[in-house]
């Protein structure tokens, strides 16, 4: 059902309760594709949903309004999750203006046949009157797609956020109040992370500067609303300066070790690095690869300002786990984080020497060099272990007093 977020504006998404894979990124909440309906004496949708959540939509339209008087479409951002509906809408609504941005008008022009739509192409600072309201435009390149931008209503002193600010969260709460009262604070922020971490940590120094354009322009907000997960009407301040922080790299005084293991030599190393890692007086968390989805490795390697990537030697190589964890994290150019590297091997190493050579590919501060157990750790090996872990706390520590 659509729910009110101010007088006349109005949340006319759909709840994927079921969605566990986003394009390789596992949801384990689901999410929500939210997008948002004006009632002004221009009647103005703002971003669609995934298609196969069209009835969802259309019918919380028709609860409020007969699609056929929608004046103006505005496309936020192409990406199939908000705009594969954009045909159904304009098939009800043929005569309707659309707002988009230049290359969000060459991105669509590969969906559908625009020929007989009405485009209008936008930048940063145009802006669109539909009576009691002026819709602002920015444009928002790269946060995190080429064409998507974000709109913002002064006399609301709402900005519709597109996928910035949002999380992957199906819930039958529509607000963070909401969300906070039924579940907690922590989760909400564990899902902000998630998302970040999986989604947005290249872009860290495109949010900065998208953000002190917020500034620069003057825009007033009293409320952000993304296009998944909560709409942000009580901590619309908090989310902003957490965003604020992430994109500076702030990370927790601790390490993530994330591995994987073949015949449990590498596992049995995780225990002395843990207990080392601790008794520096350092926090840590241990993740296994084929025990949690990949985004789950991802986020506590984020939340963390240390790392330590374990993984068995296979053919010469790394593990294919940690191999592919390592491809997706490089995709992602962490920075301002130090990692270093552990394992086990049989007849000959390798995996070790591995994770090396592709952490070398990324920004991160790399600690070296690693430690190898062969076959399986005996006593001398869990001693060195567990200096090692204490060595790496202690540099973690070290590195974290930069930040």
């Amino acid at each position: 059902m659509a729910v009110e977020l101010k007088n006349g504006i109005c949340w006319v998404g759909a709840v994927d309760w079921s969605i566990r894979d986003f394009h390789g990124y596992e949801t384990p909440r689901g999410t929500s594709y939210n997008n948002y309906l004006i009632m002004d004496e221009q009647v103005t949708l703002v971003d669609t949903v995934k298609h196969s959540f069209v009835s969802d939509m259309v019918g919380n339209i028709e609860r409020l309004v007969d699609p056929a008087k929608i004046k103006n479409v505005i496309v936020n951002h192409i990406e199939n999750d908000h705009a594969t509906s954009l045909g159904a809408v304009m098939r009800l609504a043929p005569d309707a203006n659309v707002y988009i941005t230049e290359k969000g008008k060459k991105g669509i022009a590969r969906f559908f046949d625009i020929s007989k739509w009405n485009i209008n192409v936008v930048k940063t600072g145009d802006t669109l009157n539909i009576g009691g309201r002026n819709l602002v435009f920015l444009e928002t390149p790269m946060l995190h797609w080429p064409d998507s931008m974000m709109t913002y209503i002064p006399e609301d002193k709402l900005l519709i956020s597109q996928d910035g600010f949002g999380q992957h969260i199906a819930s039958a709460e529509r607000f963070d109040d909401e969300y906070i009262h039924a579940h907690s604070q922590a989760e909400l922020d564990d899902a902000v992370a998630d998302y970040y971490a999986n989604i947005l940590m290249p872009f860290g120094s495109i949010i900065k500067s998208k953000l002190a354009e917020v500034q620069k322009l003057g825009l007033d907000i009293e409320m952000i609303a993304p296009d998944h997960g909560v709409i942000w009407r009580k901590f619309p301040q908090k989310i902003v300066q957490d965003y604020l922080d992430m994109a500076d790299g702030k990370a927790d005084l601790s390490v993530a070790i994330i591995y994987d293991t073949m015949w449990r030599g590498t596992e049995m190393m995780t225990v002395p690095l843990t207990r080392g890692i601790i008794d520096e007086g350092v926090a840590c968390r241990v993740v296994k690869l084929r025990a949690n989805a990949r985004s789950i490795a991802v986020k506590e390697f984020w939340k963390a300002r240390g790392a330590l990537i374990g993984t068995p030697t296979l053919n010469n190589l790394m593990f294919p786990t940690v191999a592919s964890f390592l491809a997706y994290l490089r995709g992602l150019k962490p920075k301002n984080r130090i990692v270093g590297a552990f394992g086990s091997y049989g007849w000959g190493g390798g995996g070790v020497k591995n994770v090396y050579e592709e952490l070398g590919k990324t920004a991160v501060e790399v600690y070296e060099p690693g430690i190898e157990a062969h076959y399986r750790p005996d006593p001398d090996d869990e001693t060195k272990a567990y200096e090692y872990g204490r060595d790496f706390a202690k540099k973690v520590k070290e590195y974290h007093g930069q930040f």
